[in-house]
């Protein structure tokens, strides 16, 4: 598929990615011990909305611009902030120009305890990546391949946190990696939060996929999902996340984010999607 970050950054994918993302640390940040956020997949860590990449695919317009312009309702507006805030902080006067990636989103929302692992395969990514945490002692970015590595990140020694895995699907394979991947590191910290996400192209490989993770048996892993329009094989019309372990109040949550992102991000046919692969 190549989902290259750069040409994407800021659209409905990165969206509810992100939304995701802080909602998970938000929860990890009420009780006061340390935790580590492990990026697999961390990419270049800021992205320009005005850069030829994002003006060659402009999907920022329709994604977190759509969602600056939205007016929302109390309840989804307030679990959504923390996002926004992120966002907010990287573009100052309110102007939109540039847009956070996964290890930012993560490192700004840090406590001094809380630690990042950022892993990036790509040298001169990981290098660009590497200069926004230069002499960062709670952020240590790692030119390594995230899935031959994570195994050796888990658990991580605060015991505490989550894997975010968020793979560009640029080789073959990538969806058997992710239960592979998932299965070997669950068995090594079975009490992490995993966050694995997957694009909605073609319903096929998300069928598989999904019935490949239930065959792992492990428990408490829940599927979300955010189509933004009606699904064709082959379009990519949706973004889906798979949560191993997640808060007990993260069901809720995105009962009340999704339906909210639906309004202001869909066109015609959009959805969403909340199940429970497997439960306790």
């Amino acid at each position: 598929m190549n989902y290259r970050h750069a040409f994407h950054a800021g659209g409905f994918v990165d969206v509810m990615k992100h939304i995701i993302l802080t909602r998970l640390i938000e929860y990890l940040k009420l009780k006061p011990g340390a935790f580590r956020v492990i990026d697999t997949h961390a990419g270049l860590g800021r992205y320009s909305l005005t850069g030829d990449e994002a003006r060659r695919s402009p999907e920022w317009m329709d994604g977190i611009g759509k969602l600056l312009k939205a007016e929302l309702a109390a309840k989804p507006k307030a679990l959504i902030e923390p996002y926004l805030d992120v966002v907010a902080s990287e573009n100052p006067n309110n102007t939109l120009a540039r847009y956070p990636g996964s290890p930012l989103v993560a490192r700004k929302l840090f406590r001094p305890q809380d630690r990042l692992s950022a892993l990036e395969l790509h040298p001169k990514d990981a290098r660009e990546l590497g200069k926004h945490f230069d002499g960062d002692v709670q952020a240590r970015v790692t030119a390594l391949d995230g899935w031959l590595a994570l195994n050796a990140y888990v658990p991580p020694k605060e015991k505490r946190g989550l894997v975010l895995v968020d793979p560009p699907f640029e080789e073959p394979g990538e969806w058997e990696r992710l239960v592979e991947g998932l299965a070997k590191a669950h068995k090594k910290w079975a009490t992490g939060i995993y966050a694995l996400w997957y694009p909605l192209k073609e319903p096929r490989e998300v069928n598989g996929f999904v019935a490949g993770l239930k065959a792992t048996g492990i428990k408490r892993m829940m599927r979300a999902e955010l189509l933004v329009e009606r699904a064709v094989a082959g379009k990519l019309y949706g973004s889906g996340m798979i949560l191993v372990n997640p808060p007990f109040v993260l069901e809720d949550e995105l009962k009340t984010i999704l339906p909210a992102l639906v309004k202001v991000l869909g066109r015609d046919g959009a959805s969403h999607r909340i199940e429970w692969i497997r439960g306790e």
